[in-house]
């Protein structure tokens, strides 16, 4: 969803995951400066400095420049320092509670993402909750790399594609597709709108095409009975 006009976009991290600190901690692994950094992600020694301390806001595009940077998933940036130990084992797993997960909120979508705090996802879980109720008001189509399959959750949605004529999804119904095809989710009744969309590829590019590089919020560090509850259309 390229941005054609200017919205706002919030990010919700869990408590004690400091992309700062993250941003030292891989930095440092790997032997950086802050100016080899800097090279990296087009961003001044002065900015990363203040990113590293936590005196600076971010922007989801400092924070996508500088997942992009250091080559890592954006989730990278906000999960939690790793054990020592040996970390290469089969078995991982995540439980998230309704209302938990790494959000991203825009004028035509929300997203949720569960198990934000593992890396190297070969799927990428959304919950999404659609606004738009018209191509027109969405705009230009998404596209990213991948395929995509999405099951409709509650209310009705319309799928428009580049490709295909437009097709009516009710609860229950889904659909899987190339989704470096255009497409797009347009809410089709009156009510909450919520669909399921597991997504393969890179988390980090998914996050980019999907919150359209809109501004983004300084994560919010959020005790867990004052996170948000379940996203409502």
């Amino acid at each position: 969803m390229p941005a054609m006009r200017s919205k706002h976009v919030t990010a919700v991290a869990p408590a004690a995951h400091n992309p700062g600190v993250a941003l030292r901690a891989l930095r440092r692994q790997r032997g950086w400066t802050l100016a080899e950094i800097g090279a990296r992600t087009g961003l001044p020694i002065s900015t990363l400095s203040k990113i590293e301390n936590g005196k600076m806001s971010l922007s989801f595009d400092k924070l996508t420049r500088i997942a992009q940077g250091l080559e890592v998933d954006i989730g990278e940036l906000f999960a939690a320092p790793a054990a020592s130990g040996n970390d290469q084992f089969a078995g991982r797993r995540s439980i998230t509670r309704a209302g938990e997960g790494y959000a991203i909120r825009s004028e035509h979508y929300d997203h949720r993402y569960p198990a934000s705090e593992l890396l190297n996802k070969r799927l990428v879980p959304i919950i999404v909750d659609v606004h738009a109720r018209s191509l027109d008001e969405f705009g230009e189509l998404i596209r990213h790399a991948g395929e995509e399959y999405a099951m409709v959750l509650e209310g009705s949605v319309e799928m428009h594609s580049e490709l295909y004529a437009p097709m009516r999804l009710e609860v229950g119904d889904s659909i899987y597709f190339d989704s470096s095809m255009g497409h797009a989710y347009i809410a089709a009744a009156p009510g909450p709108c919520r669909l399921l969309a597991v997504c393969s590829g890179n988390e980090n590019h998914l996050r980019a095409a999907l919150s359209n590089r809109y501004p983004i919020e300084t994560p919010r560090e959020t005790p867990r009975e004052a996170r948000p509850q379940r996203l409502s259309g």
